[in-house]
């Protein structure tokens, strides 16, 4: 087994990170400006398109978080949680299991109680609610509790495996983590959105529980941005950046992990995709505003429940091409059910068919505005 040794939690003067000020501060004032305009264009939404925004947007970031990790997560059990716990009418949407439920959990703590300090004991409420059962996967662990043993991070075949990083031992966590907790929740002149960079990075460099690592990372950055917003209201996704940019992210965390203290090459990166989960969120507040204009131009057409859950599938971004089979697995009803449902939707308007007929046909919302 390859490894490379040197960490940077092991250099004397950790964790006392330094950075070129010029090149962060001018970067850190462009995300933060841009992120202004952005906050001021959510709060003239209204407060339903808001919080609608923030369900959009918070569903996409526990799905890209846990896709990370390579965790596919159902979106519509997602979304149904989230809405729930957020007192919105889903009517329609399916049930969600423990799993869901606990990620969810974990990332409305984080955003919606942004404001609580963070402690060792939230912490491993946080792991709890991430693995319910005890296991992840087939394998038990160590649940709501820092590791017992050695934490590596490796690739590659048996025999010729690849050590990209070993975390602190398991003896010398709870002086780490004691460590971190208390420079986190200690009042600082440091700008919050570069905070967060440094949080991300330093909780995942601890790596202190068995598995989880990563999605409490991100959850902690979340709670910091959070506090950068000085809002819970929601409208961009840096988990789902990152996920756009997964290996750079893995290829930066490896090099600044055995690199020197001065991180500006993780914070430069780090606030860059930053900019660039803002500028993704644009198209997030234009979905919403489309969907709010879509229902006042039919306030008035009379509709069924099932066709109502219908049109909010296809407004939410509908993965593949609507059909008749289809709507009748989603709406636990019968082929012909179906078929007059949809049917209704294009005289009145709402869809259009699509496709040569028969098993190929296809439908679209009429308007896609």
């Amino acid at each position: 087994m390859r490894r490379l040794t040197g960490y940077i939690y092991q250099l004397p003067k950790w964790p006392h990170f330094t950075w070129e000020h010029a090149t962060v501060i001018g970067l850190l004032g462009s995300v933060r400006y841009q992120q202004g305009r952005l906050l001021g264009r959510l709060e003239s939404l209204g407060l339903e398109l808001r919080t609608e925004a923030t369900l959009q947007t918070l569903t996409l970031e526990v799905l890209k978080s846990s896709e990370i990790e390579g965790e596919l997560l159902p979106p519509a059990s997602v979304r149904s949680s989230l809405a729930t716990r957020l007192g919105l009418e889903q009517g329609g949407l399916p049930p969600t299991d423990r799993r869901v439920e606990g990620v969810v959990a974990m990332m409305l703590d984080a955003t919606q109680q942004a404001q609580e300090p963070v402690t060792t004991e939230r912490l491993f409420r946080w792991h709890h609610a991430l693995f319910p059962t005890g296991h992840s996967g087939l394998y038990p662990l160590r649940v709501g509790a820092w590791r017992t043993g050695p934490m590596q991070i490796v690739s590659g075949p048996m025999g010729r495996e690849w050590v990209h990083f070993e975390a602190p031992p398991a003896d010398e966590l709870d002086a780490h983590m004691q460590q971190f907790l208390a420079w986190f929740n200690a009042s600082s002149d440091l700008d919050p959105v570069l905070k967060a960079a440094i949080v991300h990075f330093w909780f995942v460099t601890i790596h202190p529980f068995d598995d989880g690592n990563g999605r409490i990372a991100r959850a902690l950055a979340d709670l910091q941005l959070t506090r950068a917003d000085q809002t819970s209201q929601r409208c961009y996704s840096m988990s789902a950046q990152i996920q756009a940019e997964r290996r750079a992210y893995y290829d930066l965390l490896e090099t600044s992990q055995r690199g020197p203290l001065d991180l500006t090459p993780w914070l430069t990166w780090f606030l860059e995709c930053f900019g660039r989960s803002l500028t993704q969120a644009e198209q997030t507040l234009e979905q919403v505003l489309a969907k709010a204009r879509f229902w006042e131009r039919h306030q008035h057409t009379s509709l069924t429940e099932r066709q109502r859950h219908l049109l909010t599938r296809l407004l939410d971004g509908f993965e593949g091409k609507l059909t008749t089979s289809k709507w009748a697995r989603m709406a636990k009803c019968s082929q012909d059910t179906a078929g007059r449902d949809i049917a209704d939707l294009v005289t009145k308007g709402l869809l259009v068919k699509e496709g040569a007929g028969g098993r190929s046909t296809s439908y679209r919302l009429a308007t896609q505005v």
